[in-house]
């Protein structure tokens, strides 16, 4: 299965490792800068790759059957369409757009074009997650009462400067999009995806040359009559704390913690199925950063997908459902009102000047 790379930046080196360990016929790459290229060749030892700066060009001559999309969030859903167009099954870096609009047309072209689209919220392949959703399935939890998000990082000037789109609503969003966007996913995948309303906070408290949010607060209800917390921040000093996911039910109570959902902190079933320890132990990580491990088992579904002709575990309708939650999470805090959803329209250009000074 031939495969290319557009966007060589931060996260690309865990798209080139899950296409690696999947062994995908790595045939070309590119980027606006040619020197992310270089660096990437140079480290993963891919000079055979061919390397273009416009992915136009790169459909055209090389014609790939999978994509990965990991450039600025505001590119995605131009290139993902793009790509579409010319045939290629996309694997698109989360969020999977900026606004209900390009996340609909996305959903739309994928389906009329046949072709697999996937979100990247690669974090549905932890361990532990997997472990926590088979007991979900399973109805081991009973009635859900609620869940929480919690997203407790550390971001600086310096990591704002390595690149001018992050932190911009054309490009990006805040933190709520660009950081806490994985774990808002499986809080949404696991209470049941179906919401009716937000209620939300966001402010910016200590990146004033920022133009969105580095702290989100809010209270989602769920259609099945469960809550959900959200907690998101870079504020957190010195460094990043952790990323937690809370499930509360009538006959079970987990806890996913660590740098990203990936270790079992509490496992408490009244069912008794399952020794604690035992699970804490077997399905616990240790990743060396935040992007986990999920990168090759995300790829290895999608490829699985393609080859079976069915959809991927994350499609672009669960890439959608994390980008209008966010959203929702704007609006309801720049209106300062509750929010229905669904919503049939919003985007983070709706936001541009809320927090100007």
């Amino acid at each position: 299965m031939k495969y290319a790379l557009i966007g060589c930046g931060r996260i690309s080196p865990n798209h080139i490792e899950a296409a690696r360990n999947n062994r995908l016929d790595f045939v070309a790459m590119c980027d606006v800068v040619p020197a992310n290229m270089q660096e990437k060749a140079d480290k993963f030892g891919l000079q055979a790759v061919r390397r273009y700066t416009d992915y136009r060009e790169l459909l055209k001559k090389e014609k790939p059957d999978l994509v990965a999309i990991a450039t600025e969030s505001g590119k995605h859903a131009a290139i993902a369409l793009d790509c579409i167009a010319a045939g290629c099954h996309v694997i698109i870096e989360k969020p999977i757009a900026l606004s209900i609009a390009d996340a609909d047309a996305i959903i739309e072209a994928g389906e009329r074009a046949g072709v697999v689209v996937c979100a990247n919220h690669q974090n549905r392949f932890n361990k532990s997650v997997q472990y926590m959703r088979k007991a979900l399935e399973e109805g081991r939890f009973g009635k859900l009462s609620h869940g929480a998000a919690h997203i407790r990082w550390n971001r600086g000037k310096s990591y704002y400067d390595q690149a001018p789109w992050r932190g911009t609503w054309a490009q990006d969003g805040g933190c709520l999009m660009n950081q806490c966007i994985h774990n808002i996913d499986l809080l949404r995948w696991f209470m049941g995806d179906d919401v009716d309303e937000v209620m939300a906070y966001t402010d910016q408290l200590e990146h004033p040359y920022l133009e969105a949010e580095d702290l989100g607060m809010a209270l989602v209800k769920f259609s099945n009559g469960s809550y959900g917390l959200i907690e998101g921040t870079t504020n957190v000093y010195p460094r990043n704390l952790e990323e937690t996911l809370y499930i509360f039910g009538e006959q079970g109570t987990a806890k996913a913690a660590g740098a990203s959902d990936n270790i079992i902190e509490e496992w408490r079933f009244a069912d008794g199925l399952d020794d604690p320890d035992s699970v804490k132990r077997q399905f616990s990580e240790n990743p060396p950063n935040v992007y986990g491990f999920g990168h090759t088992p995300l790829y290895a579904d999608v490829i699985d997908a393609i080859e079976n002709r069915r959809a991927p575990l994350v499609d672009a309708r669960a890439g959608k459902r994390a980008l209008e939650l966010v959203l929702a999470i704007y609006k309801s805090a720049a209106e300062h009102r509750p929010v229905k959803l669904p919503l049939t329209e919003c985007s983070t250009m709706d936001f541009v000047g809320r927090f100007d000074k």
